[in-house]
């Protein structure tokens, strides 16, 4: 099975990167637009992981521990750059907690074999897709003019802002790959406390 841990956003949020979405699809039409339900803020991929430790995995998730803190989301970008774009994105802010809410849940995963992260959590909420999605740079990247359209309307539009939410807890989600693109599957809440 196919994992992942991220924090689910609160509908005033989901709602207006809907709007926004809605708003700026037509100038990227041959890109993978998230759908707004799916949209999520991933703290940690796992990938294919064995059915029989995941009550294993749910229990080093437990001991994950965190007060609820405050996120907002403005701002947009590119992965890994505007020129050579593969990944649209929605900046995300936070205070040194989600820092090291990230530090945790890679701590508690690696147990499991799953690696740690080589670079320092940069959160950020992917809106689309071009191509594999891989937000580094390789040494094959060439000029992708996917998102040239998208990015010079962005150019002189002013940063959008779409908020601040509390984060009161962090899902473990499953995902399951189809024709119609990723499904995600909420399997356990790992809530915060104060």
């Amino acid at each position: 099975m196919r994992l992942f841990l991220a924090i689910d956003l609160d509908e005033v949020i989901r709602k207006k990167l809907a709007r926004f979405v809605e708003g700026v699809a037509g100038f990227a039409p041959d890109v993978r637009w998230m759908k707004p339900e799916a949209l999520h803020l991933t703290l940690k991929f796992i990938g294919e992981f064995p059915e029989t430790k995941l009550n294993d995995l749910k229990s080093a998730l437990g001991g994950v521990k965190s007060a609820p803190f405050d996120i907002s989301f403005s701002g947009t970008g590119f992965f890994p750059s505007a020129k050579s774009a593969r990944v649209f994105w929605v900046g995300v802010q936070g205070d040194e907690r989600l820092q090291k809410l990230a530090s945790s849940v890679d701590g508690a995963v690696e147990k499991f074999g799953v690696e740690r992260e080589a670079r320092a959590y940069t959160p950020h909420l992917t809106l689309a897709r071009a191509g594999s999605g891989r937000p580094s740079r390789g040494k094959d990247d060439k000029v992708n003019n996917r998102f040239q359209t998208l990015r010079e309307r962005l150019e002189k539009m002013p940063p959008p802002d779409f908020g601040t939410m509390t984060a009161r807890e962090l899902y473990l989600y499953q995902s399951k790959l189809s024709p119609r693109g990723s499904e995600y599957t909420k399997l356990e809440r790992f809530a915060f406390s104060e």
